[in-house]
């Protein structure tokens, strides 16, 4: 495919850039130099700045070191966000070791399977969630358990563990420098797990340090380095939020601020208190404070920046949020895979409704037709395959699986897309999402878009369920906004006046609320089984 989005890049956007040769935690001593005194975390009452962060960090990193952990060694975390996660993240990797990330929302089989299949010896983790680690440990690697309360009070948890906030206060910062190179590991993220057991994704440095450059370069624009705030309510231990708010933060000295859960009221007073300018969001996150009952008491005017991902961004999602704020949502994408960020809108630039936008710089796309493996014509369906340098090593102990995804350098996203004529990318469905109904393809988004235009729907979804005859057909599931009443029926006669027959939902479910990952991506497969 001719490299056509080239043109519709701003001006001052570069095409291709010039990576440093750092590892990930370079970012976090530049900013300690640069920005001493400035907040890298508030949470809650606590401000923690750079110079501290720094400290803190390297007081850990000698902890492990005191404690044998080495090069290479795998490192998990299992925290919701806090300090204490941002801090281990750093320490660890000071250390040489690989950070693995843990949803604390997971159950013990889960912990299990993750804290096995990395080989993991030493986890930090919330002194709530101790007794689930314990129950699974005679069956994993781990010989290492440091557990911390998130209000930095004494984790008394047992004797085989290590309390936190001892270490950050007793140990001294002056650790062993280790020599980690661009291609060493840094993180193995584990993705969700929504098509079977976990894998986890062999991230380096340099995909990670690429990353930040190229979303950076793209996303970044409004910036005020050294002098910004950015919300931190996406889950640390998911890449969207380690790379676009922790690792953009302390790369450009910004202060995060970090909720350990998404509240909407918490979110905006916090965005109208502090005066926030970022804002990395999920489509359900700006669903929720576009109809929060007191949203007109609130000034969230302050924003300049609002991107949007995990999800397809509803266009009357996007409207209400920008009446609201003045802003205009830029919609982004990305996978685990790649660090995570591949495409985005331009930030200050053309942004198309319903688009992901344009492969970020130094990063190639190719659309390929399902069924002839040929590449595909602009506006024709296929599957979106990416290469760039954020792309990853594999997948964990999975070669199998690795060459599945992998081929010759390309990704393969599994997303089915289109492209146009200026080369923004269009998302059509994920492949395994896509409804066969009596031999036609019906892409569940264009389904949705619709159901979201109708003024008593909050929240939709859909998905294919068995049909004797057709094989597949489409069903909705429906959150109604507060205070509204509809019915089946009313429901499938607005789709009849706005989709092709064949596309029209058949079954209509209405519910209280939808089943989502910790992101905010509404969980399909749980809704079809």
């Amino acid at each position: 495919m001719e490299k056509i989005w080239l043109k519709n890049y701003l001006p001052d956007t570069r095409h291709t850039l010039e990576y440093p040769g750092i590892p990930v935690f370079d970012f976090l001593s530049n900013s300690s130099r640069q920005y001493p005194d400035n907040n890298a975390i508030i949470f809650f009452d606590q401000k923690i700045t750079y110079r501290e962060l720094e400290l803190m960090s390297s007081r850990f990193t000698r902890f492990l070191q005191d404690r044998g952990v080495k090069k290479g060694d795998r490192v998990a975390i299992m925290a919701p966000n806090c300090p204490q996660n941002v801090i281990s993240f750093f320490g660890a990797l000071k250390a040489g070791a690989v950070v693995v990330q843990h949803n604390p929302m997971y159950v013990e089989r889960e912990i299990e399977h993750q804290l096995s299949d990395s080989g993991s010896e030493t986890i930090v983790c919330l002194a709530d969630l101790y007794p689930k680690v314990k129950n699974v440990r005679e069956s994993t690697s781990l010989k290492h358990m440091i557990t911390f309360n998130i209000d930095g009070s004494p984790a008394a948890t047992g004797d085989d563990t290590t309390d936190l906030g001892l270490i950050l206060e007793k140990y001294s910062a002056d650790y062993q420098k280790v020599e980690v190179a661009p291609e060493d590991l840094a993180l193995l993220q584990y993705t969700g797990g929504t098509t079977g057991l976990s894998k986890g994704c062999m991230l380096t440095h340099h995909n990670l340090v690429a990353n930040v450059y190229q979303a950076v370069e793209v996303l970044g624009k409004n910036y005020r380095r050294g002098n910004d705030h950015v919300i931190g309510v996406l889950p640390l231990f998911h890449v969207y939020g380690l790379t676009c708010v922790m690792n953009m933060s302390v790369y450009t000295g910004v202060t995060m601020i970090l909720f350990p859960r998404f509240e909407p009221k918490a979110v905006i007073e916090a965005i109208d208190n502090y005066k926030v300018g970022v804002f990395f969001a999920s489509p359900t996150m700006l669903i929720a404070i576009n109809s929060y009952k007191d949203i007109d008491n609130y000034d969230l005017r302050c924003l300049h920046t609002c991107i949007s991902g995990s999800a397809p961004l509803p266009n009357e999602v996007k409207d209400s949020f920008m009446k609201l704020t003045g802003v205009e949502v830029v919609e982004a994408y990305g996978l685990s895979e790649a660090s995570p960020v591949t495409h985005s809108n331009p930030v200050n630039g053309k942004v198309k409704t319903g688009s992901i936008g344009l492969p970020v710089p130094d990063t190639d796309m190719k659309v390929i037709d399902i069924s002839t493996g040929e590449e595909c014509r602009q506006k024709q369906p296929g599957e979106l395959w990416i290469t760039g340098p954020q792309v990853m090593r594999g997948y964990w102990n999975k070669w199998d699986e690795t060459v599945n995804v992998l081929e010759d350098g390309w990704l393969k996203t599994g997303d089915v897309v289109e492209v146009d004529e200026d080369g923004y990318v269009y998302i059509v469905s994920r492949k395994k999402d896509v409804i066969i109904a009596g031999g036609f393809n019906i892409y569940p988004v264009e389904v949705e878009d619709v159901l979201f235009t109708y003024p008593k729907v909050q929240e939709a979804v859909v998905v294919g369920i068995a049909d004797a005859y057709r094989g597949e057909t489409a069903k909705a599931f429906i959150v109604l906004k507060e205070g509204e009443s509809a019915t089946e029926e009313e429901i499938i006669t607005f789709c009849r006046s706005k989709l092709a027959a064949y596309k029209v939902p058949r079954f209509v479910e209405f519910r209280d609320q939808l089943p989502k990952s910790a992101v905010g991506k509404i969980l399909r497969r749980l809704l079809k089984e």
